[in-house]
């Protein structure tokens, strides 16, 4: 069961098409596991449906916006769905093989790496896939710009809690984590970075200079 959602401003922008291409499809894996997310956004394509039918005659001011936001935060949880064998994920589309067959590169300690931005042409961040191994831990570090990242195997503990399989998180220049997976499975992760990581390490932050 996933714990942890985009927030209601960057559904919005998803459901209005403003995302780069990295960032919709993190939100699109995580609406494909998440009723919850899934009712918000349906929510959102039919307003942004009808202001498009009225829109001579309809104008959106902050207040309205403001209320938006404020009914999709108080929407309610929508019970468990029944699991839907699925069919071939749009991972598997995109990548051509199951992540766990990957031809990784071990990166720092316990954590391996795979760049995939060259997938997403014309876009201005980095998208790399990171796997760190069951029970490993990943360096301490914290981030030049911000870091949208969806977990698609396994499960991490960081400051922040627990991440479950299709949680999303977003982190910035003001979090400073050291992941630890958790359970018997490697945890791997989608990230989308606006720019690269910095090591806090005692002696790891000697190689941020090399980190790119």
């Amino acid at each position: 069961m996933t714990r942890h959602h985009p927030d209601s401003l960057s559904l919005m922008e998803y459901s209005a098409g403003n995302l780069s291409e990295p960032h919709a499809l993190c939100i699109r894996l995580h609406l494909d596991k998440c009723s919850h997310c899934r009712r918000q956004v349906d929510t959102l394509d039919s307003l942004g449906a009808v202001m498009m039918e009225q829109q001579p005659k309809v104008s959106v001011s902050g207040a309205m916006f403001d209320d938006i936001l404020a009914r999709i935060d108080s929407s309610p949880e929508l019970k468990p769905q029944a699991t839907v064998p699925p069919k071939t994920s749009l991972l598997q589309k995109l990548l051509g093989e199951d992540i766990n067959n990957l031809p990784w590169k071990r990166q720092l300690g316990d954590v391996s790496v795979l760049d995939i931005t060259e997938k997403f042409p014309g876009q201005n961040e980095q998208v790399v896939l990171q796997k760190l191994v069951a029970g490993g831990k990943a360096p301490a570090h914290t981030h030049r710009g911000t870091e949208t990242t969806i977990v698609l195997q396994g499960m991490f503990s960081d400051q922040k809690g627990v991440f479950n399989q299709w949680d999303f998180v977003v982190l910035n220049e003001q979090d400073e984590h050291k992941p630890i997976a958790l359970g018997s499975e490697d945890c791997i992760t989608l990230s989308v970075l606006s720019a690269p990581l910095k090591l806090t390490g005692t002696f790891t932050r000697l190689l941020n200079p090399f980190i790119r």
